[in-house]
């Protein structure tokens, strides 16, 4: 099953992003956290969106949600540190990380591919327009 990551600079926010996706899967999908700096602080941490994706790995992929923008550098710094085959199976989602993590969340619970887990969360974008 595709594994799921978190990447915010809140440690509170990912942690209720989690705890929101294992309760709607009824907790089959790994789900991960890496938020927050190393002291508690609001931050991002490369080397912890690493281990992160490296714990969610379960061999099916990772799909990995980032809230802002460093955050989201951070990411690509972290794809960077996997090793090749694990850097494979491990894609960013360009998402809204609440809306896109839960359809995520929800997708891979199903047995879905990473491309389709991907494709779940980044549809989310849509249903976040007002008025349409």
């Amino acid at each position: 099953m595709v594994g799921i990551v978190i990447v915010s600079h809140s440690g509170k926010i990912a942690g209720g992003i989690k705890d929101l996706i294992e309760q709607l899967t009824q907790g089959r999908v790994r789900v991960e956290v890496a938020a927050g700096a190393v002291d508690g602080s609001l931050g991002t941490d490369a080397t912890a969106i690493t281990a992160a994706i490296q714990r969610a790995d379960t061999g099916e992929g990772v799909a990995v949600l980032m809230d802002l923008g460093s955050a989201v550098l951070s990411a690509e710094t972290a794809l960077d540190l996997l090793p090749l085959e694990a850097r494979k199976r491990a894609l960013l989602c360009d998402a809204p990380l609440v809306e896109g993590a839960v359809a995520a969340g929800v997708e891979a619970s199903l047995g879905s591919d990473l491309a389709a887990v991907r494709q779940a969360a980044e549809m989310s974008r849509s249903l976040t327009k007002l008025g349409g």
